[in-house]
This record gives C-alpha cells, sequence and structure tokens, in this order.
C-alpha cells in the first residue's frame, strides 16, 4: 500500500468550534451580574431568596450561556438581543453607562457647594469623597455597585453627610472614629449587619452630621 493510500485511510478529526455560549467568563463580569440582581430586587423584581440563589450562580457561572441564564428572565435588565437558546455573549444591562477597572480608586470632590450622586450611577469598590464647607448626599438606591463590599472613606468638614441605602443592603460605622462638632445616626439600624451590598465607610467628620437611611416612602418621599 502507496503513501497516498495509507494517508487516506487515516480518520480525520474534525474540531467543532466554540460557540460564544461556551466562552468563559472573568470575574469582573461575575461581579457585574451581581451588581444587576442587586438593581433587580432593589425594584422589586426579586426577592431576597432569589437574590441569593441568582447570586451563587452567577458567582459559580463559568461560560456566558451560564451567566446570561442567571439574567434571562429580568425585564429591562438583560440585552434585548441575548436570547437563552442563542445565547449570545454577556452584555450590560440596558442603560449601562461604563465601570471601573478593578481596584480603581475613585474620587468625588468638592468645596463650598453641595456633591450630590443619585440615580442609576456605578459605584466602584473603593470611593473617596472629600467636601469642605458643603453638604454630601449619596444615594445608593438605584447605583449599579461593582462589589458586594463598596469600600467609602469620607473627609467632610463644616458639611452634613446624608447616605441612603436600599432595604436590602447595610452599613458598617465601625472605622469612622473621628466625629467632631457633629453627630452620627444609622436610621437604618444595620451596623454591623448582613446585606449586599455593604457599605464599609471610614474616614472623618467634623462638624456636620453623618446620617445613613433607607429611601423614603410615600407621596411626599
Amino acid at each position: 500500500m502507496g503513501e497516498e493510500e495509507t494517508a487516506a485511510a487515516e480518520p480525520v478529526t474534525e474540531t467543532k468550534p466554540l460557540s460564544e455560549r461556551d466562552l468563559r467568563v472573568s470575574d469582573d463580569e461575575r461581579e457585574h451580574v451581581v451588581g444587576v440582581l442587586q438593581k433587580a430586587i432593589g425594584r422589586g423584581m426579586i426577592d431576597l431568596d432569589e437574590f441569593t440563589e441568582r447570586t451563587d450562580r452567577a458567582l459559580a457561572s463559568r461560560t456566558r450561556g451560564e451567566l446570561n441564564a442567571v439574567l434571562a428572565d429580568l425585564a429591562g435588565l438583560y440585552h434585548p438581543a441575548a436570547a437563552v437558546a442563542a445565547a449570545p455573549a454577556y452584555a450590560p444591562p440596558v442603560g449601562y453607562g461604563g465601570g471601573y477597572s478593578t481596584g480603581q480608586r475613585f474620587e468625588l470632590n468638592a468645596k463650598y457647594s453641595s456633591l450630590h450622586r443619585g440615580g442609576p450611577w456605578v459605584v466602584p469598590a473603593e470611593l473617596v469623597v472629600r467636601n469642605k464647607y458643603g453638604s454630601t448626599k449619596l444615594d445608593f438606591t438605584e447605583a449599579q455597585v461593582q462589589s458586594p463590599v463598596v469600600h467609602i472613606e469620607l473627609d467632610a468638614k463644616w458639611g452634613s453627610v446624608e447616605i441612603i441605602i436600599p432595604e436590602h443592603a447595610a452599613v458598617d460605622l465601625n472605622a469612622i472614629s473621628d466625629v467632631k462638632f457633629g453627630a452620627m445616626e444609622d436610621k437604618t439600624r444595620s451596623n454591623g449587619r448582613l446585606g449586599n451590598p455593604r457599605y464599609v465607610l471610614t474616614g472623618r467628620v467634623h462638624g456636620g452630621s453623618l446620617v445613613v437611611r433607607h429611601p423614603r416612602r410615600g407621596l411626599f418621599g
């Protein structure tokens, strides 16, 4: 038997191309989906038990198909082209405007003026807030939080600080040890308790109050 006949007799192995649903996902993609789930529970689309179950699934996802399935039935928080059957690549929710790289420390600065963040703003894992002679208000009710734990360093002088967190979230104020000419009040009663996300505050507040509360309810809230 000749060489040509021998080569022809050998079986041909075909490599099946990978679909996008089989591609591996990164930690950033998993954490972003957890942030989307936090927004969903804030809107009342899922309850706490569903949030916990879906978060576990998201963090355990290895492929884009598995990660997409976590958000497939959440209208408005899942890309319209991301059908489960087609299982395309993971896409951010509608209206998502970008994010921060892992480990990035973002700063908000103001002086002689009020500093306010609210609505669907993107919150990094580490946030520094500096304000002198002005009030500060951070509303996380609709925020797109990129990490289950958010570290907030405060440097506030002669101005009040108001922080609004969702019902399912919690704060840790134990590292705020420098409060002068003012008061600190946790109206959520969540200090030190479990919550997701969890806002850990450090730093100092001089000449003003620090208040943490839930969103107001009712017609005039």
